[in-house]
Protein backbone atom coordinates (compact mmCIF):
# COMPACT_ATOMS: atom_id res chain seq x y z
CA UNK A 1 0.00 0.00 0.00
CA UNK A 2 1.04 3.60 -0.56
CA UNK A 3 2.07 4.92 2.85
CA UNK A 4 1.42 8.52 1.81
CA UNK A 5 -2.31 7.82 1.61
CA UNK A 6 -4.46 7.45 4.73
CA UNK A 7 -5.76 3.95 5.42
CA UNK A 8 -9.42 2.90 5.71
CA UNK A 9 -11.03 -0.38 6.79
CA UNK A 10 -14.52 -1.38 5.61
CA UNK A 11 -16.12 -4.62 6.78
CA UNK A 12 -18.88 -6.35 4.83
CA UNK A 13 -17.69 -4.62 1.67
CA UNK A 14 -18.09 -7.26 -1.03
CA UNK A 15 -21.29 -5.58 -2.25
CA UNK A 16 -24.11 -3.24 -1.30
CA UNK A 17 -23.66 -0.42 1.20
CA UNK A 18 -20.26 -1.72 2.29
CA UNK A 19 -18.83 -1.65 -1.21
CA UNK A 20 -20.29 1.82 -1.77
CA UNK A 21 -18.67 3.03 1.48
CA UNK A 22 -15.35 1.58 0.33
CA UNK A 23 -15.78 3.48 -2.93
CA UNK A 24 -16.29 6.70 -0.98
CA UNK A 25 -13.11 6.13 1.03
CA UNK A 26 -11.12 5.33 -2.11
CA UNK A 27 -12.48 8.31 -4.03
CA UNK A 28 -11.43 10.53 -1.13
CA UNK A 29 -7.86 9.32 -1.40
CA UNK A 30 -7.67 6.40 1.02
CA UNK A 31 -6.06 3.03 0.53
CA UNK A 32 -8.67 0.50 1.61
CA UNK A 33 -8.83 -2.86 3.35
CA UNK A 34 -12.16 -4.54 2.63
CA UNK A 35 -13.55 -7.67 4.24
CA UNK A 36 -16.13 -10.24 3.24
CA UNK A 37 -17.14 -13.75 4.19
CA UNK A 38 -16.88 -15.26 0.71
CA UNK A 39 -14.35 -15.29 -2.09
CA UNK A 40 -16.38 -12.57 -3.75
CA UNK A 41 -14.44 -10.03 -1.71
CA UNK A 42 -11.36 -10.61 -3.86
CA UNK A 43 -13.24 -9.76 -7.06
CA UNK A 44 -14.67 -6.66 -5.38
CA UNK A 45 -11.19 -5.54 -4.33
CA UNK A 46 -9.87 -5.95 -7.86
CA UNK A 47 -12.77 -3.94 -9.29
CA UNK A 48 -12.45 -1.17 -6.70
CA UNK A 49 -8.70 -0.81 -7.28
CA UNK A 50 -9.21 -0.64 -11.05
CA UNK A 51 -11.96 1.96 -10.73
CA UNK A 52 -10.21 4.26 -8.24
CA UNK A 53 -6.46 3.74 -8.62
CA UNK A 54 -5.86 3.23 -4.89
CA UNK A 55 -4.44 0.15 -3.22
CA UNK A 56 -7.17 -2.26 -2.09
CA UNK A 57 -6.55 -5.30 0.08
CA UNK A 58 -9.16 -8.05 0.43
CA UNK A 59 -9.52 -10.06 3.64
CA UNK A 60 -11.84 -13.05 3.44
CA UNK A 61 -12.92 -13.80 6.99
CA UNK A 62 -15.85 -15.01 9.05
CA UNK A 63 -16.53 -12.21 11.51
CA UNK A 64 -18.95 -14.39 13.44
CA UNK A 65 -15.87 -15.91 15.04
CA UNK A 66 -13.11 -14.45 17.22
CA UNK A 67 -10.59 -15.90 14.77
CA UNK A 68 -12.21 -14.02 11.90
CA UNK A 69 -12.07 -10.73 13.79
CA UNK A 70 -8.42 -11.34 14.67
CA UNK A 71 -7.68 -12.04 11.01
CA UNK A 72 -9.05 -8.64 10.03
CA UNK A 73 -7.23 -6.74 12.75
CA UNK A 74 -3.99 -8.56 11.96
CA UNK A 75 -4.33 -7.39 8.34
CA UNK A 76 -4.57 -3.80 9.58
CA UNK A 77 -1.59 -4.03 11.92
CA UNK A 78 0.49 -5.81 9.26
CA UNK A 79 0.50 -2.60 7.22
CA UNK A 80 2.40 -0.80 9.98
CA UNK A 81 0.27 2.25 9.26
CA UNK A 82 -2.20 4.25 11.34
CA UNK A 83 -5.83 3.47 10.61
CA UNK A 84 -7.57 6.73 9.71
CA UNK A 85 -11.09 5.39 9.13
CA UNK A 86 -12.91 2.24 10.24
CA UNK A 87 -16.38 1.60 8.80
CA UNK A 88 -17.89 -1.42 10.56
CA UNK A 89 -20.63 -2.36 8.16
CA UNK A 90 -20.84 -6.17 8.19
CA UNK A 91 -24.28 -7.44 9.11
CA UNK A 92 -26.96 -9.95 8.24
CA UNK A 93 -30.65 -10.48 8.86
CA UNK A 94 -32.94 -13.46 9.15
CA UNK A 95 -36.56 -13.02 8.12
CA UNK A 96 -39.35 -14.48 6.07
CA UNK A 97 -40.74 -16.41 9.03
CA UNK A 98 -41.87 -15.96 12.61
CA UNK A 99 -39.30 -16.33 15.39
CA UNK A 100 -40.83 -19.64 16.55
CA UNK A 101 -40.31 -21.09 13.06
CA UNK A 102 -36.65 -20.14 12.57
CA UNK A 103 -33.49 -22.00 13.59
CA UNK A 104 -31.92 -20.77 16.82
CA UNK A 105 -28.43 -21.40 15.43
CA UNK A 106 -29.15 -18.93 12.64
CA UNK A 107 -30.22 -16.27 15.14
CA UNK A 108 -27.10 -16.81 17.22
CA UNK A 109 -24.99 -16.42 14.07
CA UNK A 110 -26.85 -13.17 13.41
CA UNK A 111 -26.09 -11.89 16.90
CA UNK A 112 -22.44 -12.92 16.63
CA UNK A 113 -22.00 -10.98 13.39
CA UNK A 114 -24.18 -7.96 14.09
CA UNK A 115 -23.30 -7.45 17.75
CA UNK A 116 -20.37 -9.50 19.04
CA UNK A 117 -18.06 -8.87 16.09
CA UNK A 118 -18.68 -5.12 16.34
CA UNK A 119 -17.56 -5.08 19.96
CA UNK A 120 -14.59 -7.36 19.32
CA UNK A 121 -13.32 -5.25 16.45
CA UNK A 122 -14.13 -1.87 17.94
CA UNK A 123 -11.91 -2.54 20.96
CA UNK A 124 -8.53 -2.67 19.17
CA UNK A 125 -9.63 -0.03 16.66
CA UNK A 126 -10.54 2.47 19.38
CA UNK A 127 -7.35 1.80 21.35
CA UNK A 128 -5.23 2.15 18.20
CA UNK A 129 -6.87 5.44 17.22
CA UNK A 130 -6.66 6.88 20.73
CA UNK A 131 -2.94 6.11 20.77
CA UNK A 132 -2.61 8.02 17.49
CA UNK A 133 -4.86 10.85 18.76
CA UNK A 134 -6.82 10.66 15.49
CA UNK A 135 -9.38 8.51 13.73
CA UNK A 136 -12.97 8.16 12.60
CA UNK A 137 -15.28 5.19 13.23
CA UNK A 138 -18.58 4.56 11.43
CA UNK A 139 -20.99 1.88 12.61
CA UNK A 140 -23.69 0.82 10.17
CA UNK A 141 -26.86 0.39 12.19
CA UNK A 142 -30.30 0.69 10.58
CA UNK A 143 -33.54 2.60 10.77
CA UNK A 144 -34.78 -0.75 12.11
CA UNK A 145 -32.95 0.18 15.32
CA UNK A 146 -35.82 2.54 16.08
CA UNK A 147 -38.73 0.08 15.81
CA UNK A 148 -39.75 -3.45 16.72
CA UNK A 149 -39.13 -5.72 13.71
CA UNK A 150 -41.64 -8.61 13.72
CA UNK A 151 -40.84 -11.40 11.22
CA UNK A 152 -37.28 -10.06 11.36
CA UNK A 153 -37.45 -10.26 15.12
CA UNK A 154 -33.80 -10.46 16.13
CA UNK A 155 -32.45 -8.07 13.50
CA UNK A 156 -33.95 -4.85 14.89
CA UNK A 157 -32.61 -5.44 18.41
CA UNK A 158 -29.11 -6.13 17.05
CA UNK A 159 -29.17 -2.84 15.19
CA UNK A 160 -30.53 -1.04 18.26
CA UNK A 161 -27.51 -2.36 20.15
CA UNK A 162 -25.13 -1.03 17.49
CA UNK A 163 -26.77 2.39 17.52
CA UNK A 164 -26.66 2.67 21.31
CA UNK A 165 -23.12 1.29 21.45
CA UNK A 166 -21.94 3.86 18.91
CA UNK A 167 -23.51 6.71 20.86
CA UNK A 168 -21.99 5.57 24.14
CA UNK A 169 -18.55 5.06 22.64
CA UNK A 170 -18.74 8.45 20.98
CA UNK A 171 -19.27 10.14 24.34
CA UNK A 172 -16.39 8.25 25.93
CA UNK A 173 -14.01 9.27 23.15
CA UNK A 174 -14.74 12.99 23.21
CA UNK A 175 -11.48 14.89 23.41
CA UNK A 176 -9.32 11.98 22.21
CA UNK A 177 -9.22 13.02 18.56
CA UNK A 178 -11.45 10.06 17.63
CA UNK A 179 -15.02 10.50 16.40
CA UNK A 180 -17.81 7.92 16.22
CA UNK A 181 -20.77 8.11 13.86
CA UNK A 182 -23.76 5.80 13.46
CA UNK A 183 -25.28 5.31 10.00
CA UNK A 184 -28.96 4.41 9.99
CA UNK A 185 -29.98 3.41 6.46
CA UNK A 186 -33.56 2.90 5.49
CA UNK A 187 -34.49 0.01 3.20
CA UNK A 188 -31.78 -0.13 0.54
CA UNK A 189 -31.71 -1.74 -2.91
CA UNK A 190 -29.13 -4.45 -2.26
CA UNK A 191 -29.12 -8.24 -1.88
CA UNK A 192 -29.66 -7.87 1.86
CA UNK A 193 -33.33 -8.84 2.12
CA UNK A 194 -33.06 -11.58 -0.49
CA UNK A 195 -30.25 -13.18 1.51
CA UNK A 196 -32.40 -12.81 4.64
CA UNK A 197 -35.11 -14.98 3.08
CA UNK A 198 -37.52 -12.07 2.66
CA UNK A 199 -38.15 -12.33 -1.07
CA UNK A 200 -41.80 -13.13 -0.37
CA UNK A 201 -42.40 -9.89 1.54
CA UNK A 202 -42.67 -6.24 0.57
CA UNK A 203 -38.97 -5.93 1.40
CA UNK A 204 -38.23 -8.36 -1.41
CA UNK A 205 -39.01 -5.64 -3.98
CA UNK A 206 -36.04 -3.31 -4.49
CA UNK A 207 -37.87 -0.85 -6.76
CA UNK A 208 -38.93 1.48 -3.92
CA UNK A 209 -35.74 1.38 -1.87
CA UNK A 210 -32.79 3.73 -1.52
CA UNK A 211 -29.78 3.51 -3.83
CA UNK A 212 -26.79 2.21 -1.80
CA UNK A 213 -24.64 4.95 -3.35
CA UNK A 214 -26.94 7.60 -1.86
CA UNK A 215 -26.72 5.92 1.54
CA UNK A 216 -22.92 5.70 1.35
CA UNK A 217 -22.46 9.31 0.27
CA UNK A 218 -24.55 10.53 3.19
CA UNK A 219 -22.84 8.18 5.62
CA UNK A 220 -19.32 9.10 4.54
CA UNK A 221 -20.09 12.81 4.60
CA UNK A 222 -21.50 12.49 8.11
CA UNK A 223 -18.46 10.53 9.22
CA UNK A 224 -16.04 13.13 7.90
CA UNK A 225 -18.10 15.91 9.50
CA UNK A 226 -17.95 14.12 12.85
CA UNK A 227 -21.73 13.82 13.20
CA UNK A 228 -23.18 11.57 15.88
CA UNK A 229 -25.56 9.83 13.48
CA UNK A 230 -26.78 9.98 9.89
CA UNK A 231 -30.11 8.87 8.43
CA UNK A 232 -29.15 7.13 5.21
CA UNK A 233 -31.70 7.68 2.50
CA UNK A 234 -34.13 9.95 0.72
CA UNK A 235 -36.83 12.29 2.06
CA UNK A 236 -39.20 9.38 2.63
CA UNK A 237 -36.55 7.79 4.83
CA UNK A 238 -36.18 11.01 6.80
CA UNK A 239 -39.95 11.21 7.28
CA UNK A 240 -39.97 7.61 8.48
CA UNK A 241 -37.21 8.40 10.98
CA UNK A 242 -39.25 11.28 12.37
CA UNK A 243 -42.37 9.10 12.67
CA UNK A 244 -40.39 6.44 14.54
CA UNK A 245 -39.60 8.98 17.26
CA UNK A 246 -43.28 9.70 17.85
CA UNK A 247 -45.28 6.52 17.32
CA UNK A 248 -45.93 4.01 20.13
CA UNK A 249 -44.05 0.72 19.87
CA UNK A 250 -47.20 -1.33 19.25
CA UNK A 251 -48.13 0.85 16.28
CA UNK A 252 -44.64 0.66 14.82
CA UNK A 253 -44.63 -3.12 15.31
CA UNK A 254 -47.93 -3.48 13.47
CA UNK A 255 -46.75 -1.29 10.60
CA UNK A 256 -43.47 -3.17 10.25
CA UNK A 257 -45.31 -6.50 10.25
CA UNK A 258 -47.31 -5.43 7.19
CA UNK A 259 -44.12 -5.15 5.19
CA UNK A 260 -42.18 -8.05 6.70
CA UNK A 261 -44.85 -10.76 7.10
CA UNK A 262 -44.59 -13.42 4.38
CA UNK A 263 -47.44 -12.90 1.94
CA UNK A 264 -48.64 -16.47 2.31
CA UNK A 265 -49.16 -15.78 6.04
CA UNK A 266 -51.34 -12.72 5.54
Amino acid sequence: MTASRPLALVTGASAGIGYALAQQAARHGHDVIITGASGRVHDSATRLAADTGVQVTAVQSDLRTAEGVDQVWNAVTATGRPLAIAMLNAGVSLGGAAFVDTDLADELDEINLNVVSQVRLAKPIARHMIANRAGRILFTSSLSATTPTPFETVYGPTRAFVYSFAQGLRQELLGTGVTVTALLPGATATEFHARAGMGGTRFGDNSWKNDPQVVAVKGFAGLMAGRDHVIGGDRATWRAAIRQRILPERIKAAQFAKASRPRCSQ
